[in-house]
């Protein structure tokens, strides 16, 4: 189906809750994931056809690896790296032991091979956090008190963060030193309640933040400054995530959830046209 500014992909299934797009320029196609309906898929641009792999847990996210073939993964049960085909997954690192209810539930890769990866509390506490996985697959934790650690997106320059806690409404942002330590932590926006709840995100090659309304049906693009520049509104309430696709980086797939609503398009995964052009997707290291 297709209107004005959006059209939906076509498929033989929607998402329980889609998340974590991703374009891969070396497959020609962007994955992304179904959490609860523990699935990856596969968009191939050229055919415009549907790949879908069931996983044996829930996953909330797929990170291309540069060194290697497949990918770093984000199971409940942490960071472990993946193949489809034939489907292999070596576990790597649980981050959170302590928090056996936790899962992991968004990443982002940086310019220097590291992927910063948080983790939700699925009882409500602010017991989630955000964590590095280095190139040589040492974990770290840089930050922490979060109850549903969202959308990490990095800046063009790779020096700053902007990292969510969607139970609070808020976007936070924060420095990224050069050894991967981060900064404090300063709220850059926080969504009044008719927005919503500020979930995925990535940036623009311009520097804006494109932001998936969780509950507001819609994207929006906001400045540096935190002024709303644009927003782009779509037919499912629960919109979860965005990344720029194509090779020209012209396009933007989004994201979106059927879990918990009643709604003829909600779990599709939308097309829609920004109007500028998004970052090379940048791989793990390892």
């Amino acid at each position: 189906m297709m209107a004005d500014n959006w059209r939906i992909i076509a498929r033989d299934r929607c998402d329980l809750l889609g998340e974590g797009p991703m374009w891969s320029d070396r497959d020609n196609a962007v994955y992304w994931v179904d959490i609860l309906g523990q699935r990856v898929n596969r968009l191939c641009l050229a055919s415009d056809q549907v790949a879908s792999w069931l996983m044996p847990e829930m996953i909330g996210w797929v990170i291309e690896r540069a060194q290697v073939e497949g990918f770093i993964a984000g199971f409940a049960s942490g960071f472990a790296a993946l193949i489809l085909d034939p489907l292999r997954i070596a576990p790597i690192a649980d981050p959170q032991p302590g928090h056996p209810a936790n899962r992991m539930n968004d990443a982002k890769a940086d310019s220097k091979g590291r992927i910063f990866a948080g983790t939700k509390a699925e009882d409500g506490q602010a017991s989630g956090a955000l964590f590095r996985l280095d190139p040589d697959l040492r974990v770290a934790e840089v930050d922490s008190g979060y109850a549903i650690a969202n959308g990490p997106a990095i800046s063009p320059d790779g020096a700053l963060m902007y990292h969510t806690d969607s139970a609070l409404n808020r976007i936070f942002r924060l420095p990224i030193a050069e050894d991967g330590t981060l900064g404090p932590r300063e709220l850059f926006l926080e969504f009044p309640p008719e927005w919503g709840s500020p979930d995925g995100m990535t940036i623009d090659a311009e520097g804006g933040l494109w932001v998936a309304h969780w509950g507001g049906a819609r994207v929006s693009r906001f400045w540096p400054d935190g002024s709303l520049d644009r927003a782009i509104a779509l037919p499912a309430s629960q919109i979860t995530s965005c990344t720029f696709a194509g090779p020209d980086l012209d396009r933007m797939f989004v994201t979106s959830a059927a879990d918990g609503v009643d709604e003829e398009w909600a779990g599709q995964l939308f097309e829609v046209d920004p109007g500028v052009k998004g970052l090379p997707t940048l791989r793990f290291g390892g």
